[in-house]
């Protein structure tokens, strides 16, 4: 089945620092193109949606998004593809297989740093823990771990280099009480998002000078019954130093990213593209030789 083409797309359509220059006062050769790809809420769909399907007929599939992905790698090869949680649970593939399967369609996609969602606590933290050696990605989380047997294996934040430009990713959960079943993530300690980001987005800007500052968030994007409830945009509002939260949880179809201002008056990206896989995410970064910031365009793919 050929693949649907890209509902929206802006290339480097918006000019975002303080400076005022556009990405056309640069030569080619004088600007970094870094791409992140991100998808959220996939929950265990690996087949497209049937074409009798009422509301996404033909639609999803890993067959479909692994060849976006490979024909986006040939265009910039500086990609770094993310997930922010809930891989599991919603297809039988998950009831037969645990979640076995999804990590090795994930590795063969060259996933790189995923966070941690409230159904991936649904075989029990041992269930997950058993399936961590197949992954060939990092995760990320602001849970607290130490007294389960996920101590060790979640990691606070990630740094990768893509064309010299330094990333810095950190991952935030949401309040499992009341989500999960106590038995499953028994002693996993739910920590505050706003103040776990502050701290993580200060080390990875201030102490470890990271170029980029990417949140994965499974705490959702906005919550229409509870103004004060914390979510995506009041994280961005409510923080410093984060250029870019990818989301999760609420599956929210945000058509383009919005932009909210931080605490210093800066604008973040936030981005969150629904769920079963459906859609496929992309920010493009414009970075100047000095590290600068000078643009960011982006895309919402229907796979």
């Amino acid at each position: 089945m050929k693949r649907r083409e890209f509902i929206q797309k802006t290339t480097a359509s918006t000019a975002l620092i303080a400076t005022g220059l556009s990405l056309s006062s640069f030569k080619t050769s004088d600007v970094k193109h870094i791409t992140i790809l991100h998808t959220n809420d996939v929950h265990s769909y690996i087949d497209p949606f049937p074409a009798d399907h009422p509301k996404n007929p033909n639609m999803g599939g890993v067959a479909r998004r692994a060849t976006l992905i490979s024909e986006i790698r040939q265009e910039n090869p500086n990609v770094l593809l993310l997930d922010a949680g809930d891989i599991f649970q919603g297809t039988p593939y998950f009831n037969y297989y645990g979640g076995e399967l999804e990590f090795k369609l994930m590795n063969m996609m060259q996933y790189e740093i995923v966070t941690i969602g409230n159904h991936d606590f649904d075989n029990g933290i041992e269930g997950l823990l058993a399936q961590m050696p197949i992954a060939k990605f990092d995760f990320v989380s602001n849970y607290g771990l130490k007294n389960t047997v996920l101590d060790g294996h979640v990691k606070p934040y990630k740094i990768v280099y893509k064309d010299g430009i330094k990333i810095g990713v950190f991952g935030l959960g949401i309040e499992l009480e009341g989500l999960v079943d106590k038995k499953n993530y028994k002693e996993t300690v739910y920590n505050d998002p706003i103040e776990s980001a502050t701290d993580m987005a200060r080390i990875l800007k201030k102490d470890e000078k990271c170029d980029l500052v990417i949140c994965l968030s499974h705490i959702g994007f906005k919550y229409k019954d509870d103004s004060n409830r914390v979510c995506d945009v009041i994280l961005a509002k409510k923080t410093r130093d984060i250029d870019l939260i990818i989301g999760g949880h609420t599956h929210t179809f945000l058509e383009k990213p919005i932009i909210e201002k931080n605490l210093d008056g800066k604008e973040v990206l936030i981005n969150q593209v629904g769920c079963y896989g459906i859609n496929l995410g992309r920010i493009d970064f414009y970075l100047t030789k000095d590290k600068q910031i000078i643009s960011k365009g982006k895309s919402i793919i229907v796979v």
